[in-house]
């Protein structure tokens, strides 16, 4: 089992390619780029997808497997150093336009894909240092309030109209970008104030999350700024915002149009894999760690991310997460592909949300 666990280190090529973009020049520092939007969705457009699921007794070796924590927790100092590194690369004198721009978009794919991605995995653990390490994760993209929002709002609301990071049933991503990152945002301040009442405590102190998240992201912001200057922190704040934004891009996809049964008002249906989009895409899944067997993930959080299962009644996108990405960057495509898959849903209740 533990030869299989080897093809987790594959992510890790990700880094290697953005170390030649940080160091090289031309082409070379858009080499990131082009295996995670190019490479990997034309691949598998031809790579059948793996639904098999790990037998019981396979599982509980892999789950007690402490081979695959180490490699999450590899990220946390690949993640930083990759970031140092491509800091000081912004120094570099003679830079083209295109270089700046392909060095930026590198670093803003190790945000989404390690910075975020990874401390989701991280943030569902119940270590107090695993979840530490989660909250590092986020602050490489700024995006702290992720981790609150995220295990304590979405995971309850998903697939419900009280939940941000459910895209709904025909809208348009770049509507969705600003509906989410704004009430996500919002939701992590109520979530955090309210936790602090329930306690018995002033919002307004340093018990506070969201209050500790921007102090903590201030400093941190103001380190870069006093040791390399305003120009490297924009260029860090774009690669930042990238990160979030692919994010963002991967909540559109995985809850498009789905929708929970209320019971009564107010409250649902328990979150079923039929709630969440799932893909069997093998690179995808290597790439993100196992992120794309999300349904799985919503029916049971606590599960780590080597032993995600796949369920034969959750709704599956038409290729990977990356493919899908691109996508549901064109709207007009995306609602053609996706809605008559959603009409096709055995579920009558998302068909019924589905109907114009």
């Amino acid at each position: 089992m533990r030869i299989n666990a080897l093809k987790y280190l594959s992510p890790l090529l990700i880094f290697v390619m953005a170390g030649i973009a940080f160091t090289g020049k031309g082409w070379l520092t858009g080499l990131p780029l082009f295996y995670a939007w190019i490479f990997i969705p034309l691949a598998e457009l031809f790579i059948r997808p793996d639904s098999s699921n790990l037998s019981a007794a396979e599982e509980e070796l892999v789950k007690r497997d402490p081979l695959y924590d180490y490699f999450i927790y590899a990220i946390v100092p690949c993640q930083f150093a990759a970031l140092v590194v491509f800091l000081f690369s912004m120094r570099e004198e003679g830079l083209t336009g295109l270089e700046v721009t392909g060095r930026i978009f590198s670093m803003g794919l190790l945000c989404g894909t390690f910075g975020i991605n990874v401390a989701h995995e991280l943030g569902h653990r119940v270590s107090r240092l695993e979840q530490a390490l989660a909250k590092s994760l986020l602050l490489t993209s700024l995006y702290m309030h992720f981790f609150i929002e995220h295990n304590k709002g979405h995971h309850k609301n998903v697939a419900t109209p009280e939940d941000p990071s459910s895209a709904r049933f025909n809208e348009a991503i770049y509507l969705f970008f600003y509906r989410t990152m704004v009430y996500s945002y919002i939701s992590a301040w109520r979530i955090a104030n309210d936790d602090l009442r329930k306690s018995g405590r002033p919002v307004f102190s340093l018990h506070n999350e969201m209050l500790q998240a921007h102090l903590i992201q201030l400093a941190f912001l103001s380190v870069i700024f006093f040791v390399f200057g305003g120009y490297i922190t924009l260029c860090f704040l774009a690669a930042a915002a990238i990160g979030f934004t692919l994010l963002e891009t991967v909540n559109y996809i995985e809850h498009y149009g789905l929708q929970r049964k209320a019971t009564a008002p107010g409250r649902y249906e328990r979150a079923m894999p039929v709630h969440s989009w799932n893909s069997n895409h093998i690179l995808g899944r290597l790439m993100l760690f196992e992120l794309s067997r999300h349904s799985d993930h919503h029916y049971m959080a606590s599960r780590k991310y080597q032993v995600l299962r796949n369920h034969n009644d959750a709704p599956q996108l038409p290729t990977g997460y990356p493919g899908s990405m691109i996508l549901a960057l064109v709207p007009p495509a995306w609602f053609y592909v996706m809605n008559k898959r959603i009409r096709k849903l055995k579920d009558p209740a998302i068909r019924t949300i589905a109907e114009p």
